[in-house]
């Protein structure tokens, strides 16, 4: 579904690369996780991916055909995304936002058809969101808008779902039916999912497999017990960590600092 391979980038200006080397492969049926702390190359990643960035070195493929040779309506009706942050211009409610989906089978002039309807409905359901659809964007909450977002990706029908951080703004109980839903996407649709997560622990207990970036560069990547090791996660962190196992995956529990005992005082001399 895609591929990156051996992919360079640098942004004009900058004083190193974004990315070096960096290769990684979904297929049908796999989900994928990208971890790394602010400014490793994920989002970069995500935009080679997409086609929206050409690498100076390498390839970014999508179904063995290079992502920025796809056309935005094409690509649309394979890819359904999630991106990091969006801004909204114009007053919607919650149907006609997940509705947007849709586009890419929609002429210019066209109307929506009962199917286009029925995969709207299946995407609220799904994200539990349906008893919000005719609410205003404006008065949901964070987490309720992530979840709208993440509709509108699925009512695209997609064959590979590409979310950047899509936890955010989650509580406990939609942060962890998003994952379980991603989860079901992937072993009841054979859909192909990349996701960038800052959740260390649930893309170990979801993911199929990892890669862990630091500075632009692969750090691991594999199987969740073979990326995600103490020393992995202490030395691109850098910060202190107990590791444990959770059914049989493996599960990371940041340390606290312990502060730096004072110097003894030197006693007066007589």
């Amino acid at each position: 579904m895609l591929s990156l391979t051996g992919v360079r980038y640098r942004y004009p200006g900058a004083p190193r690369d974004a990315l070096a080397d960096v290769s990684l492969s979904v297929g049908a049926g796999q989900f994928q996780a990208v971890l790394g702390p602010n400014g490793s190359g994920k989002t970069t990643l995500v935009r080679i991916a997409l086609g929206t960035l050409m690498p100076l070195v390498g390839r970014a493929d999508v179904i063995g055909v290079a992502a920025s040779q796809w056309s935005r309506q094409e690509l649309a009706r394979i890819v359904g995304v999630v991106p990091q942050r969006e801004d909204n211009l114009f007053p919607q409610r919650v149907r006609e936002t997940v509705l947007l989906g849709r586009y890419p089978y929609l002429s210019m002039w066209g109307r929506e058809r009962p199917e286009d309807h029925a995969a709207v409905d299946r995407a609220l359901a799904a994200c539990d969101v349906l008893e919000l659809a005719d609410r205003w964007l404006w008065t949901l909450s964070g987490g309720e808008y992530q979840r709208v977002r993440v509709a509108r990706a699925l009512a695209q029908e997609p064959r590979l779902l590409v979310l950047d951080e899509p936890g955010v703004s989650l509580d406990l109980r939609h942060e962890m039916a998003l994952f379980e839903l991603v989860r079901g996407l992937v072993d009841t649709q054979r859909l192909g999912v990349l996701m960038i997560t800052h959740d260390l622990n649930l893309a170990a207990r979801f993911a199929d497999s990892l890669l862990l970036l630091s500075e632009g560069s692969a750090v691991a990547t594999g199987a969740p017990a073979d990326v995600l090791t103490q020393e992995n996660v202490e030395a691109v962190f850098s910060w202190p960590v107990a590791m444990q196992t959770i059914d049989d995956r493996p599960q990371m529990f940041p340390l606290r600092q312990r502060p730096r005992p004072e110097p003894p005082t030197p006693s007066p001399q007589t």
